[in-house]
Formats: structure tokens, C-alpha cells, sequence
């Protein structure tokens, strides 16, 4: 029956191209199925897959409670109500799209400029991503990624699209940096396979590293795309989540050092769903300095366009100078100091992650935890801590990564009472584990020194029980312990 229902079907319906068959997902949904709340259920499973900021929504209410103008649901905005209900182009609010690139502009501490009539509109940066897809690439064309990457790329780039994705393969080896070589093993194994490479992807800051790219690899990235002509995407959602140096390099910053490179193949993704926390209201942004592409995704736009009540909602608040100044400082503030209280909570008992300064999570190395080096003893790990530690963690294999071991946890999406309560399953857990390994090794231990004594007796037609105490054999305990 449901073969029968599936040939009635699309391919895209019936494909598993949302990728959603991936350990990503299913941590979500082992924490949909049980979630912890402090008083409710005390033992569920914790949310540490969801990279969101809810760290000052303090603020932003605080904002919402002395500017009810701004929302066309309140006495005080309703005059504005038919203006904004009524029909928009998908152009966008002008008033919008002007506040959205001061921001983008302050974020950038204001060394670029961004102009409002290259603003697109999208449903996130989900919709942007897939709208830039559309515009640069064909069915069966691919683009360059360097891993580990976010597993929503699976589905926002490939899945109604028809592209491809190459891995650019990254190792912990150099912090996993982006490499000239890398680059051209990537797009040299993608001709081997007759892909048409039609772009590079770089998200930065890194989602799941929580790293920045320096101004040489980005450089980098430029002229390899100059040279190869191709297009280069710079999804930069996370740009205003950096919470200690280096600070944010944007590749608007690259490109306005290169007056001689090729603009047409410049285009940034950005949302308000990382920097403001506000993922609900769809807020995604293409910007792309290819007027063509421009025109295009700006029709496309009308698929997935974010609502102007939003709109008017958003421009109100980025358009307050004062507020966004004290936003993003306290956001940095705060993100710094949850980071290092996490970072602080895992070296206690000996846990490291990749050292970082920007996103809303860690990439935590589990490498010595797995019981073999290999991406089955991730899952492993994986499946214990989902199902007995209660806490949703990401797996590096459902990003792609090259080397088994590395996990994302995400620790700005909780108050800080929850983050302790995280920390202490963790540090039960690794405890627990630490005793057990100890405890074979010694079991190990004992059997080869056993085994040593048995020997010597052997060897000496001697049983233990015959051994001198004062025999000036050395001992074998000495002998196992170097």
C-alpha cells in the first residue's frame, strides 16, 4: 500500500533528501519524546542540540514593554494596522531593509557598508540558503564545503534543489583550518567525478566550531574562487554571537581590500535568528553584490517572505541605536561568560573542546571516552549519553566530520540552573566511565602480574606458597607499572 501510495508521489516527497535520517535529528526527537523541566521531569533529557541565544531576552522584553508603538497588536500601534496588514511587494519594507543594514553594518563595527536595495528577503536563513542555491546552480552541479559543517546544509542545498555537495575535509590536526590544499583535493576529486563545481560555501563563525576565519583564509578562499570561477557563499548568521578575540572578520571586509576581484561572485547569507535570538520570526537575508542574482531572489522571495507585521516590528528595534549598542555587548558579555563556565565544567574532569570564541555551543572532544577510534564507537558513545545520560548532544559524524570523537553541545538555549544540571550528568557520566576503565585495567593488571608470578615459580620449580619473604626477586608489580 504504501509502495502503491509512494509511485503517486513526487521524487521529492518520497526521497529521503531532507535528510532527516541523521543522529542530528533523532536527538531532537528523543528530547521531543522526554523533556527535562526542573520540577516535571527532573530525569529527561536535556536540550543541548539546539543552537539558539536566549540569553538576553531579558533585554529584548524589557525593549517590547517600553516601545508598544512598534507592535501593530498593541493600543498604541493599532493606527498603524491597516497600513501594514494590507498588500506588500516583496520588496520589502523600506524602513525594514534600511535598519537591517545599519546592523549588519554595526555588527561589522561599522568598517562596511551595505546597501538596502541588495537586501532580499527570506523565511531564515534556511530559505535564503536554498533561494541563493536556486539562482547560482543546476541539478546534478555541486558546491564546495569544508567540513565539519551544519547538517541543515544536507537539506537546505540539495534536497528540492538537485545540487551537490563535496566535502572540503578539515582535521583537528591544525583546529580543523581551511587549507589551499584541501581546496583543490576537494574540487580535483569533484572533476574526477565529472561534477560541475559551481561555488564554495564557508559559514563563519563556524557552526559546530565556534571558530572565526582569519583574514588569510578568507583571502584564501577568495582567490581560489577568482581562480577557479566560481561563485563563494558567506553564510555569516552567527556574525554578532563572537565573544572574545580575534574579532569578526566578514568577507565584506576581504572584498573591500580587493577592488580588482569579481563582485558577481560575492554573496552573504544572514539571519536573526543567531545574533537577536529570534529563529520564530523567519527573519533570513540574501545579499548578493550580482544585480542579476538580486533580481532573481528577489521574485523567488515571494515563496518564502517574511511577514510585515515582523517587519515593522524588527525595524522599530535595530532602528533604536541605543538599544542595539547594549544589546550586543551584554549578548558578547553574557555568551563569554556562559562559555567559560561550560568550557570551565568539562575540564574538571578532564574533557577539552576546541578552543573558540564565537557561536552558541562547544565542540567538545570525546575521543578518549569512545570505546574504539572509530565512527561506530561514536554512536555508540552517542546512543549511551541520549539514552542514560539524558542530554542531547550532536555527534561530529551527522557533520560530517573526518575523525570520530568530537560532539557539539549547545549552551546558550538554558538558564544557568539547567547548565549545572548538565554539567553534573556529565560529570557523573565520565566519572562513572573513568572508574569502569580503571577498573578493567586493573583487572588487566592483576591477571598479568598473576601470571608474572606464576612464571617465576614455574621456572624456579617453586609454588607460591614455597616463596621466601625475603627472596631478592624483583617484583612484578614494579615491572608492570613501566
Amino acid at each position: 500500500m504504501v509502495r502503491n501510495q509512494d509511485q503517486m508521489l513526487s521524487r521529492i516527497a518520497t526521497n529521503e533528501g531532507h535528510a532527516e535520517n541523521s543522529a542530528y535529528f533523532d536527538g531532537w526527537k528523543a528530547y521531543d519524546s522526554d523533556p527535562y523541566h526542573p520540577t516535571q521531569n527532573p530525569r529527561g533529557v536535556i536540550q543541548m542540540g539546539l543552537a539558539e541565544n536566549q540569553l538576553c531576552f531579558d533585554l529584548v522584553q524589557e525593549w517590547v514593554r517600553n516601545n508598544e508603538k512598534a507592535s501593530i497588536c498593541t493600543p498604541q500601534g493599532a493606527n498603524a494596522f491597516k497600513d501594514i496588514a494590507i498588500f506588500q511587494d516583496y520588496h520589502g519594507l523600506p524602513h525594514f531593509r534600511n535598519a537591517v543594514a545599519r546592523f549588519m553594518e554595526k555588527v561589522r563595527g561599522n568598517r562596511v557598508r551595505f546597501d538596502p536595495d541588495r537586501i532580499v528577503m527570506s523565511g531564515g536563513a534556511t530559505g535564503a540558503t536554498e533561494t541563493l542555491t536556486f539562482c547560482l546552480a543546476d541539478p546534478g552541479d555541486a558546491f564546495l564545503v569544508p567540513t565539519p559543517y551544519y547538517p541543515g546544509n544536507d537539506r537546505d542545498l540539495t534536497w528540492r534543489t538537485g545540487v551537490k555537495l563535496v566535502p572540503v575535509i578539515c582535521e583537528s590536526s591544525n583546529d580543523f583550518k581551511i587549507t589551499r590544499e584541501a581546496l583543490e583535493l576537494a574540487f580535483k576529486n569533484a572533476q574526477d567525478q565529472n561534477i560541475k563545481v559551481k561555488g564554495l560555501l564557508l559559514n563563519n563563525p563556524s557552526n559546530p566550531l565556534g571558530t572565526v576565519l582569519d583574514t588569510e583564509t578568507l583571502q584564501e578562499s577568495l582567490n581560489f574562487i577568482t581562480e577557479k570561477k566560481i561563485h563563494l557563499i558567506c553564510d555569516e548568521i552567527y556574525s554578532a554571537t563572537v565573544f572574545n578575540e580575534p574579532g569578526f572578520i566578514s568577507i565584506a571586509d576581504i572584498i573591500q581590500d580587493n577592488p580588482q576581484c569579481n563582485l558577481d561572485l560575492i554573496h552573504i547569507v544572514y539571519s536573526l535568528s543567531k545574533d537577536l535570538g529570534f529563529p520564530g520570526f523567519r527573519v533570513g537575508v540574501v545579499y548578493s553584490y550580482n544585480d542579476a542574482v538580486v533580481n532573481c531572489a528577489r521574485k523567488m522571495s515571494s515563496f518564502g517572505l517574511v511577514s510585515t507585521q515582523t517587519q515593522h516590528l524588527i525595524a522599530s528595534m535595530l532602528s533604536d541605536d541605543a538599544f542595539v549598542e547594549t544589546f550586543l555587548a551584554e549578548s558578547s558579555r553574557r555568551l563569554r561568560k556562559r562559555h567559560e563556565m561550560f568550557s570551565r565544567g568539562l575540564g574538571q574532569v578532564g574533557l577539552g573542546n576546541l578552543e573558540s570564541n564565537a557561536g552558541l555551543y562547544c565542540w567538545m572532544d570525546l575521543r578518549r571516552l569512545l570505546r574504539e577510534s572509530s565512527f561506530e564507537g561514536e554512536m555508540e558513545l552517542w546512543h549511551v549519553i541520549i539514552n542514560e545520560v539524558k542530554l542531547n548532544v550532536s555527534p561530529g559524524g551527522s557533520f560530517h566530520c573526518s575523525e570520530p570523537g568530537w560532539f557539539r553541545v549547545c549552551f546558550a538555549n538554558m538558564d544557568d540552573e539547567t547548565t549545572r544540571v548538565a554539567l553534573s550528568r556529565i560529570h557523573k557520566f565520565v566519572l562513572k566511565k573513568k572508574v569502569g576503565v580503571e577498573g578493567k585495567q586493573c583487572s588487566r593488571r592483576e591477571l598479568v602480574v598473576s601470571l608474572s608470578f606464576r612464571r617465576r615459580f614455574d621456572d624456579m620449580g617453586m609454588t607460591p606458597r614455597m616463596m621466601s619473604p625475603h627472596s631478592p626477586m624483583p617484583s612484578p608489580l614494579v615491572r608492570a607499572r613501566t
